[in-house]
């Protein structure tokens, strides 16, 4: 207890100290301009009561006087004793605690572990924030510090909040040496060397910000595992973690190599069915819950991309991740199992390989093991339909997994808001009970009546100081915490709030830049993959267009391999005259999409190979309407660059003038990209890129010719 209070100190460096460089995320706690509204909130957080009887409340109590003393110049001074004329008071719910603070009665009905109670009186000058829990309390503290940020009515509030979803969590793709696997900001903020003796304050603020938007998992290691994780020397290492995150609400989970007992236990297989590895993985779960009671439990990847796993003994994805569940069960631990596998043998499209592997285990997992599955079937794309394992494995809870950190979407250097990819998977139709089975409620477990729910997404953090690379990405570890909570919260909504907070509240800023954020991520479709184009990137570094490259070893890391262009056409044919993958979604869904003349454009190629001659719903045809969207793509990177230039007056210097060269690089990767794959497809279409639009001033074989040795995340 004393270790974890000491820890919390830290925070009394306070935010307000750094320069405007990005590190302070979204919790500046900027000054609130003088007038009626500051008044207001200096009257409210005068004076306040919030008793401390855990690290957790302490965390809370620190934030309070953080938050008031960046936003009104006056630290919040506590209040010793709890009384009904106390502006602002912070507590765990209690009947004796109503009484002494003339709190009306509050109902706690459906708050659960970490939902809770904010409500105020007619004129604002009293507010109470009430919850079950320690850690209710700490979110709740959490949302009213987001009100006052974002100058919202402090009037008649009654605010009953509780998470949608019981598993929030990022996954961190950061190796042991801190490098980090698709990491565009930078190396690890694991400092693995220094750990368990140095606490850096990062880990601190780490555990703030994810808090503040109600994250309450990390996942430390990635997912092509390393053994040594599970050393006890590293487990000391990742308990100084568990041990700063413990008060803000966060469990850590780690990655399970599967062939862990061979090369850390010394035996001679890691078959699921054998007796002495069982063994082993329950002696090793009882060695971590020793040292960390509240571990999270493992996340598994197997037999996918050249990891191990249970399909090296001919054993299934069940009996792997089952006899990982058995070891965890006796300490409240779950196994979440990556459905993320393909195997280059397997001659079946990529598209179909999950759905086949695990479609025919469902109800054969464990209670406390969940399968994690991407939000589409490929790999992160711009744009994907979603997986068609939503809604097809119902007796088994299903964990959605995102991602954050920009693989495929220009990486640290675009400026792409991902909440409306977020929705656009969570609000999909699924069909599986009928109209309105979207892919959110099978997350949130309410369509399957499962307890066990969540949602993950791959980590876009590093050391950078702005820990995301582009500042803009900031906003989409902001929208995964904010989704995972309220999957209903819009767009619109989430980024209204990210802007206020991370930047200014002035109308002439917020409205011309979430109008930026809200069409960022179709731009990017635009001129990157167009009417269902999908993995044409460069091979493995994943950086810049390569839709030419055809010498990978296994053919599925062939772009050649997902666009089929020919003299024909272009496209993959997924329906019953090709690869069949259709058939894996209902009968309504497949209606959506079998039919090419009916097909949503933005799936087209997805699913069909195109004529180049056919016209589409534009009037133009095929190859006419794939230049318009590669030029206006790019296009609508320089309205962007205009855009961010007239809002100057409300931003600082320092974070204005790195969008601006950001924004300079996205421009000139759209070229890049509209250039080099017009070139390329024109080849097969056997048309140019018409007259009238600004022609290439470099030759394909110049693009085929870029070579990137030392791009980041590779």
């Amino acid at each position: 207890m004393r270790k974890c209070l000491l820890l919390l100190l830290l925070v009394t460096i306070t935010l307000y100290g750094h320069t405007e460089n990005g590190y302070d995320l979204w919790l500046r706690y900027p000054r609130i301009p003088a007038g009626p509204y500051n008044n207001q909130v200096q009257q409210l957080t005068a004076s306040f009561y919030l008793p401390v009887t855990s690290p957790t409340l302490q965390a809370a109590r620190d934030e309070v006087q953080i938050g008031s003393r960046g936003l009104t110049g006056k630290m919040a001074k506590p209040a010793s004793k709890p009384h009904a004329h106390v502006p602002l008071l912070i507590a765990v719910y209690s009947p004796e605690m109503e009484k002494l603070t003339g709190i009306p009665p509050a109902d706690t009905t459906g708050l659960g572990e970490e939902g809770y109670l904010i409500y105020s009186n007619s004129a604002g000058t009293r507010l109470r924030i009430t919850a079950r829990t320690d850690k209710g309390v700490l979110y709740g503290t959490f949302h009213f510090l987001r009100l006052l940020q974002t100058r919202q009515s402090l009037e008649n509030l009654r605010i009953h909040s509780q998470p949608r979803l019981r598993l929030r969590l990022l996954n961190h793709w950061d190796n042991l040496d801190r490098t980090v696997e698709r990491g565009y900001a930078g190396f690890s903020i694991w400092n693995w060397h220094t750990l368990p003796s140095l606490i850096d304050q990062r880990y601190i603020d780490y555990a703030r910000a994810c808090a503040s938007v109600g994250i309450n998992g990390s996942v430390l290691t990635n997912v092509n595992a390393n053994a040594t994780i599970l050393t006890p020397a590293y487990l000391l290492k990742v308990k100084a973690l568990a041990d700063v995150f413990r008060p803000f609400g966060i469990k850590v989970y780690l990655t399970a190599r599967f062939s862990a007992p061979i090369e850390s236990g010394g035996l001679k297989t890691a078959d699921p069915l054998h007796e002495e590895v069982r063994q082993w993985w329950k002696n090793k779960a009882k060695e971590i819950y020793a040292l960390i009671p509240d571990f999270g439990g493992f996340l598994v990847k197997a037999n996918s991309e050249g990891q191990p796993g249970p399909q090296d003994y001919q054993r299934t994805h069940a009996d792997g991740a089952n006899m990982l569940g058995e070891a965890l069960a006796p300490h409240g631990g779950i196994v979440i199992w990556r459905a993320f596998v393909y195997a280059a043998e397997n001659p079946v499209d990529r598209h179909m390989q999950a759905y086949n592997d695990f479609v025919p285990l469902d109800g054969k997992f464990l209670p406390n093991v969940m399968v994690q599955v991407k939000n589409g079937a490929i790999d992160f794309m711009p744009r994907e339909p979603f997986h068609p394992l939503f809604g097809a494995m119902p007796k088994t809870p299903l964990m959605m997994e995102f991602q954050l950190t920009q693989e495929y979407l220009g990486q640290s250097t675009h400026l792409v808001y991902l909440a409306p990819l977020f929705k656009e998977t969570l609000e999909s139709d699924t069909w599986a009970k009928g109209k309105g089975s979207i892919v959110a409620k099978v997350i949130d477990g309410s369509l399957h009546s499962h307890s066990l729910n969540g949602m993950a997404a791959v980590a876009n953090t590093g050391n950078d100081i702005n820990w995301c690379g582009h500042p803009f990405a900031q906003a989409n570890w902001y929208a995964l915490g904010r989704l995972a909570w309220d999957h209903s919260l819009t767009s619109e909504q989430i980024a209204d709030e990210w802007l206020r907070m991370t930047f200014s509240n002035e109308k002439k800023f917020i409205n011309p830049v979430k109008k930026i954020m809200l069409e960022s991520r179709d731009i990017l479709v635009d001129y990157m993959n167009p009417l269902g184009l999908h993995h044409i990137m460069g091979t493995g570094h994943h950086y810049g267009p390569a839709p030419w490259v055809n010498d990978q070893r296994r053919p599925e890391w062939n772009p050649v391999y997902y666009h089929r262009a020919d003299s024909n056409g272009l496209g993959f044919n997924r329906t019953a005259t090709g690869s069949k993958a259709l058939a894996q979604y209902s009968p309504e869904v497949r209606a959506l999409w079998e039919d090419p003349a009916d097909c949503d454009e933005k799936y087209l190629l997805w699913f069909h190979h195109i004529p180049w001659q056919q016209q589409l719903s534009s009037g133009r045809n095929l190859w006419d309407e794939l230049v318009y969207r590669y030029y206006t793509g790019t296009a609508r990177v320089k309205t962007i660059q205009e855009t961010w230039n007239t809002v100057r007056p409300w931003v600082d210097r320092e974070r204005h003038e790195q969008v601006r060269q950001l924004l300079n690089i996205q421009y000139e990767e759209a070229v890049w990209w509209r250039n080099a794959c017009l070139l390329y497809f024109s080849g097969f279409s056997g048309r140019p890129i018409p007259g009238n639009f600004e022609q290439p001033d470099k030759t394909l074989d110049y693009y085929k010719s870029l070579r990137f040795p030392y791009a980041p995340g590779n």
